[in-house]
This record gives C-alpha cells, sequence and structure tokens, in this order.
C-alpha cells in the first residue's frame, strides 16, 4: 500500500513539476522563438532590423483580417497567420518603437469603415456579399498613413520586403526626390512635324504621384545632395562634367536608374535633310558603363521572333508581326527581383543588348530576357525600314537568351580614379553600386504602355502593359536604403509535399510510357488497315474478313490498354492513400502511445527506487 501512495505521489509531483515548468519558461522566455523552416520565413532579416533600429517616432499598424469569413479558405488562413505571426516579430524587434493592432472587421461596423476609408481593398467571397478584408495600414506620428490594400498569395516571397518598405516610407517624413536627366522631351515639349504642344509623358506624371521631381540640366557639374535617385533617360553626347559628376554620385553610393538606346524611335533625330542617321537616335555611358563592369554594343538591336508584337502597317492597317517591337511576358522577367516579380507583360521597341564584362567586380542580374528565337541586327536598318516582315523572313535565331535589362551591384572602381580637369579629388571606388540599366527608352512613351484619353482637360490613363509599374518598381526600390534593398525574396510559407509529388511523377512515366505504347500499336493497325483497304472507291467501305479481323484485334487492344492505364491511375491513388494512411498512424497512434510509454516507464522508474 506505501509503495502504491509512493508512486501515485511520485506521478503527481512528476506532473506539478512539468506544470510549474511550463508557467515558468511562458514568464521568461514569452520572447523567445525557434524557427525550424528551412527558409528561416518567421526570422526577420538583418535588413529589416536595421531599418527597425533607426525608428526615431512610433508606429502604429492596423492589421485587417476578416477571420471569421475565410474559416473554409485553408491556404488564406494558413497565410494570414504568416504574416501575424511576421508582424509580430516585427514589433519584438522594434523595442516599444511600432504597436500592432489585430482587426477583424465585421460587416456593417465602424472597422470595416475604418479599413475602407484607409483604403484597403475588400475581396469578394461569393455572390451572397460576403467580403474578406487582408491588408495592413500604418500610421506615423505626424498622422501619415501607408497601407497595403491586399496581401496577394501568389506574392508571399516578397511579403517581408513589403512590410519593411511601409515601415521605412512612415519613418521618412518627406518624399524621395528622383533626379531626372533625360535627352527626350518627357516633360513636355514641342512637336516640330507636327507643329504642336507636346504634354508630358505619362510615366513622369506616375512618377510625380509618389516622388519629388528634380529636373536636372544637360551640363550639370555635380548632383544635388538630396537626390535620392538618379534617372537618366537616352543620355546622348554628354559632357565630360556630367559623366563625372553621375560617377562621383555612384561613388558616394547614390543609386541609378538608366535608360539607353541603339535606335530611340521617340527621338525625333536631325530634322536636316529628308533621311535620319541612326546614330543620331544611339544613346550611351560607354564609360561608366566599363567602371560599371558592363557593355552594350552601340549599334544592335535585338530582333526576337518569339516575342514580336503584331503592328499595322499600310492603308488596310494590315496586321503584321515586327520583331524590332517586343512584347516580353513572365517568363522573360526575373521573378526574384522586386522590380520584375509581379509584372504581366512589358513592352520595348528596338532595344539594344547588355553584356557583363570579363572579369568586372560587379555581379551582373538580368531582369529582362529575349527568348531563345532572337539575333542581335544593325541598328541602321531601323531608319529606313518599311516593312518588319522584311526583318522577320531574314531571322536566323542563334538560340542565345539576350538580356534587355540588368542590375549591377558590387564594388566597383571609378570611370576618372585621375579626376577631371579641375576636379582631382574625387572618390575613386565604391565597396557597393547599385544601378539598373536598361537598354531602351522606348518604353517609356506613351504609345507603348498606356491610352490616355482628354475629357474636359483631364487625362486618364488605361495602361495595357506594366511599362509604368516598372519604373515605379524600380525607383522605389532604388530610393529605400541599403537596409530595405537587401531584403530580398524569402521563399514561400507553402510547404509542397515531396514524397506524394515523386509518387504522382513516377505514375504519370509510368502513364506516359504505356500511352506511347498505345499510339505506336494504333498506328500500325491503322497502317496494316490501309494497305488491306481496296484502292476501288466503290469498294472502299466493304470490309474484307481480313480487314474486320483486324479491326477486332485492335478494338481488343485498345480495350486492353485501356485497363492498364486505369491500374495505372488506381494505382498511383492506391499509392498515395496508403501514405495517407501511414501518416495518420503517427499522427493519431504513434505519438500517443509514445507519451504513455513515457508516462508509464517515469512510473516503473518511481516504483523501483520505493521499492
Amino acid at each position: 500500500m506505501k509503495r502504491v501512495i509512493y508512486s501515485g505521489a511520485g506521478l503527481l509531483l512528476i506532473a506539478l513539476a512539468f506544470l510549474v515548468f511550463n508557467i515558468v519558461s511562458g514568464l521568461l522566455f514569452t520572447n523567445a522563438r525557434l524557427d525550424l523552416t528551412g527558409q528561416k520565413l518567421y526570422t526577420i532579416s538583418e535588413g529589416t532590423e536595421s531599418i527597425l533600429e533607426e525608428l526615431k517616432s512610433p508606429i502604429e499598424l492596423q492589421f485587417f483580417y476578416s477571420d471569421g469569413a475565410v474559416r473554409d479558405l485553408v491556404a488564406l488562413r494558413n497565410y494570414a497567420r504568416r504574416v501575424e505571426e511576421l508582424l509580430r516579430a516585427y514589433e519584438r524587434a522594434a523595442g516599444g518603437k511600432l504597436k500592432l493592432q489585430v482587426i477583424d472587421p465585421q460587416p456593417f461596423s465602424e472597422e470595416e469603415d475604418r479599413a475602407a476609408e484607409l483604403g484597403l481593398q475588400a475581396v469578394p467571397l461569393d455572390r451572397g456579399g460576403d467580403k474578406v478584408y487582408f491588408g495592413l495600414a500604418g500610421t506615423n506620428a505626424e498622422g501619415h498613413t501607408q497601407t497595403i490594400p491586399f496581401f496577394p498569395l501568389d506574392q508571399e516571397e516578397f511579403l517581408e520586403y513589403e512590410v519593411s518598405r511601409l515601415v521605412q516610407s512612415l519613418a521618412t517624413a518627406q518624399l524621395p526626390v528622383v533626379g531626372v536627366l533625360s535627352g527626350l522631351q518627357i516633360n513636355g515639349g514641342f512637336d516640330m512635324r507636327t507643329q504642336q504642344a507636346t504634354p508630358p509623358w505619362m510615366v513622369l506624371e506616375d512618377i510625380r504621384q509618389l516622388f519629388h521631381i528634380e529636373s536636372l540640366k544637360h551640363d550639370i557639374d555635380m548632383i544635388p545632395t538630396n537626390v535620392s535617385v538618379l534617372m537618366l533617360v537616352h543620355p546622348k553626347q554628354l559632357p565630360e562634367q556630367t559623366l563625372y559628376a553621375v560617377d562621383q554620385f555612384v561613388m558616394r553610393g547614390g543609386k541609378v536608374l538608366v535608360f539607353v538606346d541603339p535606335f530611340s524611335e521617340a527621338d525625333p533625330g536631325s530634322m536636316m535633310g529628308s533621311g535620319v542617321f541612326a546614330e543620331e537616335k544611339a544613346s550611351e555611358l560607354e564609360p561608366l558603363f566599363k567602371a560599371w563592369g558592363l557593355r552594350m554594343p552601340a549599334d544592335q538591336v535585338v530582333a526576337d521572333a518569339s516575342y514580336a508584337m503584331s503592328v499595322g502597317i499600310g492603308p488596310e492597317r494590315r496586321a503584321v508581326r515586327h520583331p524590332g517591337w517586343l512584347s516580353l511576358p513572365q517568363q522573360a522577367l526575373d521573378t526574384d527581383d522586386v522590380t520584375t516579380a509581379s509584372l504581366e507583360s512589358l513592352t520595348l521597341a528596338t532595344t539594344g543588348l547588355l553584356e557583363p564584362l570579363e572579369g568586372a567586380s560587379t555581379r551582373f542580374t538580368p531582369l529582362m530576357r529575349s527568348s531563345g528565337y532572337a539575333m542581335p541586327i544593325e541598328a541602321e536598318r531601323f531608319a529606313t525600314l518599311q516593312n518588319p516582315e522584311e526583318l522577320l523572313r531574314g531571322l536566323e535565331p542563334t538560340g542565345e537568351r539576350y538580356t534587355l535589362a540588368a542590375r549591377i551591384q558590387g564594388p566597383a572602381q571609378s570611370a576618372y580614379p585621375n579626376g577631371i580637369e579641375g576636379r582631382k579629388d574625387g572618390l575613386k571606388e565604391s565597396d557597393s553600386i547599385n544601378v539598373i540599366v536598361v537598354a531602351d527608352t522606348d518604353l517609356l512613351s506613351d504609345r507603348m504602355w498606356v491610352q490616355v484619353q482628354d475629357f474636359f482637360g483631364q487625362r486618364f490613363p488605361q495602361p495595357w502593359a506594366d511599362n509604368g509599374s516598372f519604373v515605379i518598381n524600380a525607383l522605389d526600390n532604388l530610393s529605400g536604403s541599403d537596409a530595405l534593398i537587401s531584403v530580398r525574396s524569402r521563399g514561400r510559407f507553402a510547404r509542397p509535399f515531396v514524397v506524394v509529388e515523386e509518387l504522382q511523377r513516377q505514375a504519370e512515366n509510368r502513364f506516359r510510357e504505356t500511352e506511347e505504347v498505345l499510339q505506336r500499336r494504333l498506328a500500325e493497325t491503322e497502317a496494316q488497315l490501309a494497305e488491306l483497304q481496296s484502292p476501288d472507291p466503290e469498294q472502299a467501305l466493304e470490309l474484307t474478313a481480313e480487314q474486320q479481323a483486324a479491326l477486332q484485334g485492335y478494338m481488343q487492344e485498345k480495350l486492353r490498354i485501356r485497363k492498364e492505364l486505369r491500374e495505372v491511375r488506381y494505382q498511383l491513388n492506391a499509392d498515395i492513400e496508403g501514405l495517407g494512411r501511414t501518416l495518420k498512424f503517427l499522427n493519431i497512434a504513434l505519438v500517443p502511445l509514445l507519451l504513455t510509454l513515457g508516462v508509464l516507464g517515469l512510473w516503473f522508474w518511481r516504483r523501483r527506487r520505493v521499492a
């Protein structure tokens, strides 16, 4: 009896000790986290930590999530859980400078009105009118607000980047400054051919909504210190003092977005004479490009048969494919870079190609590339081109995918290590530069991406390509701090069932092999039928005994192989269901069994000590 009492008391003490341990650990290690995911999805990056450490004033984040409306949407609920966990990690790392509030906006409530007022998007679930809010609003001490209207599930890799960008924009009191130095009339001007004034390009209007624009002169000798990003558009014959100013801006850590072109169709060229030479429409930054570790052949345009746009020519506006005008789909864009990951299509005209220099210290990352059915051709051919079909007929693809835009990062030397005349005290190197180069300027012009309607003096854009979004994305990324730029793609929360997918691939391989056997036997049978058929048309519909036997054999063969195909499909499901039963057994039976054995082991160990 004493042994039973002692053993019972021992188990009670163990249970109490376990309870006390959980309470104490919950109090002492409240903020402790252990991230065991392969890509550290629940651990914020060093760049985000730097942004949070530099917060000077408090920021309030309001996470609007319609929890009750998405009970049956498992994928969305799992993603929402990850978003909330990440936001709480921000709150812990901010040291009291960031406060998080999670709000479930019920229909017709004040919270729903607040979400709509902040600009969050409500996505309808069904025709019944149920809506889901899944966005973030941030407010700083001055009352300025930034929002993420909705967290799209297909952009999960850039979740941390978007949240960090929102926090940093709230921490910055003023709009970033974009210095624009352009060889084209993007700010409006006068068209000599039509003898009419031209309005500012729509891309500049989009930039002006999010940034402060400062126009720079062609012969500027120093980039102002308040410029966050320098935007160079079609830099033609820049004087040495301007090239040196750009060089030193980059050496100081300034970010640059460059649009160069071997043949800019937006450039009117010289109006002298009846013809326009190709070199009059070209731009380049050869001395700076060489220092940054890349080159653009000045007289080469990429022609692409696969991505060629359809254009209308002639009085009838007959549609033909223009291999010099490209419509780039998603597979032509870098899905790992935030500037291009969310884009669906870009349109370019007579674009050049970019190449990394051998032995360069910088890292060359392609952002846009041609298809494999492309080749470079002479830019001068476009000066007198009448029919794009001529280029298409003579196209001989090289099989190489040419880079049309690239990001250049890493250590670089100055293009003017000895300075220029009158200025010898400049910086000679930089530990890290960040430059985006696009080998086309026409993608900025309205006709390549947007239709603008004038309604009583108001201009209403209707984009049909993502050119404007690319420019905004690039400027938004480059205007951020180095800490923000370092926050890159982090991977996805969802984890694939690798074993299940492998079973599916194996079964599909078996299915494909059997299907190929069926197709071969079908072709052989049809060939035999063709040989047995009479050449006389009047007797073509009459089947001989041999033909009937062959046809009957074919039908039996077909039924037999179809049965095999069904067996393969059944085996696929059987393998997957067997795996599911095994996992259920491990989760439901094995884990409790191990816990029970552990408790029994402790009980017997205690009895043995008492004995």
